[in-house]
Order: C-alpha cells, then structure tokens, then sequence
C-alpha cells in the first residue's frame, strides 16, 4: 500500500486538537502556541485537500472527514506509544490512564491500589479523579468509572456495582433523630442530583420538607459537611464504610433508595488493549470479592 507523504507532527497535532476540542487546550498539552497548533492544521488540510474544521463562535467543529480520520490516529499513536515503551526498556508495562468519580476513588479504589499493584505489576496505572463530568479522548484517557445509569453516547459501560443511598449524618446529630419525619428540623444536605431527597421521603412514607441551601457536586465535600455536623446528607453508603466503622458518621435510618451505579466506561469504538482488559477483570472480582465479604457479615441494622 502507498503510504501519503503526510509530516508525522501535523496528524500528532490534529490528533491531539480533536481530543482537546480546542486550540488552546492542544497548544497547552503539545506545549507550543496556539498559532503553532493553527498553523500544522491548516498545513495538514492544504495537504489532504479538505477542511478537517469547521472554526465558529461556538469553537472548533469536526467534519466528517475530521471525525472519520480522528480514531485512526487515535489508535495509531497509541500502539506507537506501546511499541516505543517496549523498546525503550519498559518490556510489557502497559500505562493505563484512568479517570474516576472522586466518591469512588476515595471510597473503593485507593485503599486497594497495592492489591492492584500485586496483581497486575505490568500495568502502570495513573489516576485522574473527576466529579462525574468527563470527557474520555479530550482528556487523553483509557477508561473511566462514573457514577449513573450505564447509558453514555458512544460509550461501552461495563456495571460495576449499585449502592443504596441513605441519609448519613455526626453522631450528635444522628442521637437526635428517631423518625424520619424529624429530618425537617435539620439541614439536608443536597447534590447536584435534585430528586435523592424526594425520592427517599417517598420511600419512607414521608412528605419531603422544602429544601433550601447551597448544591455541591462531590459526595466527598457531603460526607465532610455531615461529618463536622453542618447538616444531614443523602450518600451512596457503600463508599464511606470507612467513616461508618470509624464512627466519624452514622446512618439514622435503615430506608434506602437505588440512585444508580458504578461504571466502567470506554469507547466505543476503541479495541480493548490488554492493559484494559485485564483492569476491567481485576475490578469485577475484587469487587465480588467485597460482596461476598459482606454478604457473610452480620446483617443491616434494621431501620424505617
């Protein structure tokens, strides 16, 4: 097959604009100007002889062309990347970059990363924490566990795990509460998620009080607030097992509610690389093993 007398660094450049979805962005990453960036893509166009952007109000908009050629090079920088860590004395260490919602990371993942280590030492894995928002190919991931439903666009979504949420509390503020009606003399603690307090006081049997105050979107920031006793929230349980056995919280109450899951995401389009699937297999067992562990412990306390 012929191969195009097309410069290497003008495709690394596009490449890295598509993912970036910005000039400023990709300058930032390449580490040169803005104009330097503009310039290898218009370079790249006049040799290819189409328009690989569209430049509006709005910012930079793919054509179709832009779009057709991006997972391409996408794939193909990366088994560069791959090829050249072998040679250059990696051997079979494989980066994986992963992204993952801050609750889970603190909750699950950090405190089992020497296990991960154990288990997979040819995996050289590296973190990014994020608060649900995430853009995998802008931000130059692999992967990335999120918190929802399991239906992203253009996204594979592997289920990791569901956890209840539950209104979680100080221990003073806890002492004081016998019925869940009483949670309108307290301040409920919201997320971004506008429906977790609605939801729960139906499942109580409760009419839910007016709720006022600020709206954060980390459950971590929730569980500090309610820790220090600023107010009550609403939080997957699961994750601050650890704040529980330390009695830094205490849940008030045994009703719950199924406000999602953990997954693992990944696109589409993109193979698997070994590196990923042996992540993926890694998570799924560790976490069954966490389940099994807790199916065999002694039961929930019982609640309304």
């Amino acid at each position: 097959m012929d191969r195009p007398d097309i410069p290497l660094n003008a495709l690394r450049v596009f490449e890295v604009a598509m993912r970036q979805g910005s000039f400023t962005r990709a300058a930032i990453e390449l580490r040169v100007t803005q104009a330097a960036v503009s310039h290898q893509v218009a370079r790249l166009e006049d040799l290819l002889g189409t328009r690989l952007f569209l430049r509006t109000s709005a910012g930079l908009v793919p054509t179709d062309e832009g779009q057709a050629l991006f997972p391409v090079l996408e794939q193909g920088f990366d088994a560069m990347a791959r090829a050249l860590e072998r040679i250059s004395g990696r051997h079979n260490i494989e980066v994986l970059k992963l992204g993952v919602v801050t609750t889970f990371a603190v909750g699950w993942l950090v405190p089992r990363l020497a296990a991960f280590r154990r288990a997979c030492p040819m995996i050289d894995l590296r973190l990014s924490t994020h608060n649900n928002r995430v853009e995998i190919a802008r931000e130059g991931l692999d992967m990335a566990i999120r918190f929802g439903a399991g239906r992203w666009p253009g996204l594979e979504a592997l289920p990791l795990a569901r956890t209840p949420f539950a209104p979680l509390c100080a221990p003073g503020t806890g002492a004081r509460l016998r019925q869940p009606a009483e949670l309108a003399r307290e301040v409920l603690l919201r997320s971004y998620r506008a429906d977790e307090w609605p939801r729960w006081f139906a499942r109580a049997g409760v009419a839910c009080p007016p709720l006022t105050g600020p709206v954060f979107d980390s459950s971590i920031a929730l569980a500090e607030l309610a820790a220090e006793g600023a107010g009550v929230a609403i939080l997957p349980v699961a994750m601050f097992s650890r704040a529980l056995a330390e009695g830094r919280l205490v849940r008030p109450f045994g009703t719950e509610i199924d406000a999602g899951g953990y997954y693992l995401t990944w696109p589409s389009e993109r193979a698997r690389s070994r590196a990923m699937a042996e992540f993926a297999a890694w998570l799924l067992s560790a976490l069954e093993a966490d389940a099994d562990m807790a199916a065999a412990g002694p039961g929930r306390a019982a609640g309304p």
